[in-house]
């Protein structure tokens, strides 16, 4: 018999402890219908009045629609009973757990129930206040990933074989093999979709907060367990790293361009591109605080300048998803807006401006979602409806920016595929520079005079 059968393979790999399984079921589509089984008509729609009658002949089911049958009913319901018994069991277990272990099971709740712990990220305040040199963004984002652990041990997760060049390693940790305690380190291997689909999965479990790590090209091998992820409300952070073409000479095969739009138009998903360290720390803040679906953070492989934030507004401006960054005048003639290492492009271009009298802001826009869910007075206050010049610039496609420029103003980015070379010379190909910046803004404000 096929039960039987189908009972004694999953009980077999079930007492395999050291390899994995696979199952091979040879099963008929529309198994019992005469004149549909195994063809593409029992696939996409339903068998029909004649067939459906024709079929439960074939099967020897004498019962009408919507009809259980009491002896099938009666076992079912069998399965209340044992779900009733175990739940009773697991209660109390865990009431003799509570009683032995007051502190671990106030823990343990805590954790299931998704809580972060006071001070949890305390760390990251001054992560960057001496930092120098500038940092890439993957890099900043491995070091606030370390500093948030230290406080905070539902951090869990990994990267697909990509750690060292994703910064997704928790350095104080030991590696997630089967074996060995505090698994916070998570192997995936190369293979994208079953990293997304575990991390979903942990995520509906509950009790850790789990997070991906991969270069941002490879996320469409993810898409179908991010978007899921973003269907039910999962709270998982997904790592995406070598964010544009300045990756550089690994070329258009692993330079993502059209990602970001992507990423952006699934519903419920937040997407964080931040422009330097201190946005990092703060983009991490926000990704851990959200509990009602995933986030996206997008980071740089090349270094960035760190933003003094003693000269610039706090970073925590990214949690609004825009802010003004830096402006010559609280009356401006035009707005710069950028995302990530091109927030710097924009900035350079701003004071380039300023120096030719023409008044100038430079807004930083960490993540579309967030600000649309802004109040209308703080979105006016941030993009003044009365400035209509206004330029974005972004390694990325321009699909969407209209919305932030307006009719009229212009979007500098990356609308056909990358190169191979230095990303310095890249960047200069392909006009993503603040001469242009600057030259399309004076433009606007020049033309409206």
């Amino acid at each position: 018999m096929v039960l039987p059968s189908v009972e004694a393979a999953l009980r077999e790999a079930q007492a395999e402890r050291e390899r994995p399984s696979l199952i091979v079921a040879q099963t008929t589509i529309g198994y019992g219908s005469p004149n549909k089984a195994n063809t593409g008509g029992v696939h996409g729609a339903p068998l029909g009045t004649d067939e459906v009658a024709l079929t439960r002949e074939t099967l020897g089911w004498p019962y009408e629609p919507f009809i259980v049958p009491q002896e099938a009913l009666d076992h079912m319901r069998l399965a209340l009973e044992r779900g009733a018994d175990a739940q009773a069991d697991w209660e109390r277990r865990l009431a003799e757990y509570r009683a032995a272990y007051p502190a671990e099971a106030a823990q343990l709740e805590a954790d299931l129930n998704g809580e972060l712990p006071d001070g949890w990220a305390d760390a990251l305040a001054d992560l960057f206040a001496n930092e120098e040199k500038p940092l890439a963004t993957r890099e900043a984002g491995g070091r606030v990933m370390n500093a948030i652990a230290e406080r905070l041990h539902t951090l869990v997760g990994g990267s697909a074989d990509l750690a060292p060049s994703n910064n997704t390693m928790l350095r104080d940790f030991v590696n997630a093999d089967g074996e060995k305690v505090t698994p916070h380190n998570m192997h995936f291997g190369v293979r994208e979709h079953a990293m997304g689909s575990i991390a979903g999965g942990i995520a509906l479990h509950g009790g850790v907060i789990p997070y991906t790590g991969t270069f941002l090209i490879f996320s469409d091998y993810m898409r179908p367990p991010m978007r899921l992820a973003a269907l039910m409300g999962q709270r998982v952070i997904y790592v995406f790293t070598h964010d544009s073409i300045g990756l550089g000479e690994d070329g258009p095969t692993h330079q993502a361009v059209e990602q970001l739009i992507g990423l952006r138009s699934v519903p419920n998903m937040v997407v964080l591109r931040p422009a330097e360290a201190t946005e990092t720390a703060v983009a991490w803040r926000a990704a851990i605080e959200r509990k009602t679906g995933p986030t996206v953070l997008v980071f740089t492989r090349q270094g960035l300048p760190v933003l003094d934030r003693s000269v610039y507004p706090t970073a925590d401006g990214v949690l609004r998803g825009a802010y003004v960054l830096w402006e010559s005048s609280a009356n401006p003639e035009i707005i710069l807006i950028g995302t990530g290492s091109e927030v710097q492009i924009a900035l350079d271009a701003g004071k380039a401006l300023a120096g030719k009298d023409i008044a100038a802001r430079v807004v930083s826009m960490p993540s579309w979602e967030l600000f649309d869910a802004q109040p209308k007075e703080y979105r006016d206050a941030v993009l003044p409806p009365a400035v209509r010049a206004r330029v974005s610039v972004e390694a990325g496609r321009t699909i969407g920016w209209e919305r932030y420029v307006g009719l009229e103003g212009v979007s500098i980015g990356v609308d056909t595929f990358g190169a191979s070379a230095p990303y310095q010379r890249i960047y200069q190909e392909y006009g993503l520079t603040a001469e242009r910046v600057a030259e399309a803004a004076e433009s606007l404000v020049r033309g409206g005079a």
